[in-house]
């Protein structure tokens, strides 16, 4: 079976909109999540998640680990608990989001700039931070904490954003196979951009790092001070 035919088939699978819900509520959590958890939050009977969260399993979809969540070990620790995460890899209809299109444009752009004779690497950093305070200036409304408003523009753009203790963290990076071949030049892209995109909204209170960790996006963002987050 060709990819094409195996991604469609994926996909398919999240027609029922049962597995849909449990799929995106799994997908949500920062670590891997249980049965009886998810079944909770979505509002199905545990036997019913178990069945549908498996078929996802089956689809290749989700992945599954086997961890005890009390942390404990030896005799009478009891049976390690079933645990569900999305699947790694990239589904190509896509799950999770790409977007090699806009990297294509901001790295197009930087080749422009750089032919004036800016060093490529800063040409990129200027293209991305352009291209995102654009995107920013275009969100009509201004109301709202400013992690708030930025999330819900860089989750239109694929980022996945979770708020951590004040800090914004991105549970996907939207140019992935760019970032592991080539990751100093597209983090510093992704960093810009995501910079871009605050100001462009007005953010005054926010700023992009770079803060790689396994498993999300290599950029984070928090308040210039804890009294701006008021």
């Amino acid at each position: 079976m060709d990819n094409v035919t195996t991604d469609a088939g994926r996909i398919g699978t999240l027609a029922d909109p049962t597995r849909a819900a449990l799929y995106e509520h799994v997908c949500a959590q920062r670590d891997a999540v249980g049965r009886d958890a998810t079944a909770s939050a979505v509002g199905v009977p545990a036997h019913v998640a178990k069945f549908q969260l498996d078929r996802l399993v089956e689809a290749g979809l989700l992945e599954v680990e086997f961890r005890r969540l009390s942390g404990r070990t030896g005799p009478g620790a009891g049976r390690p608990s079933k645990l569900y995460r999305r699947a790694s890899g990239t589904v190509a209809v896509s799950l999770p989001a790409r977007r090699y299109d806009l990297a294509g444009h901001l790295l197009a752009q930087a080749i422009e700039k750089s032919v004036s004779g800016v060093p490529l690497s800063e040409s990129v950093a200027a293209a991305a931070r352009e291209e995102g305070a654009r995107t920013g200036a275009t969100v009509v409304g201004d109301d709202g904490p400013e992690l708030d408003r930025l999330g819900t523009v860089l989750a239109a753009h694929g980022y996945e954003p979770r708020i951590d203790d004040d800090r914004m963290l991105l549970a996907n990076c939207p140019f992935d196979t760019l970032a592991r071949d080539h990751t100093a030049l597209v983090c510093s892209m992704n960093h810009s951009y995501v910079q871009g995109v605050a100001d462009g909204l007005g953010c005054v209170h926010l700023r992009a790092a770079l803060d790689p960790a396994p498993g999300r996006c290599c950029v984070t963002v928090a308040h210039t001070d804890p009294a701006s987050a008021a």
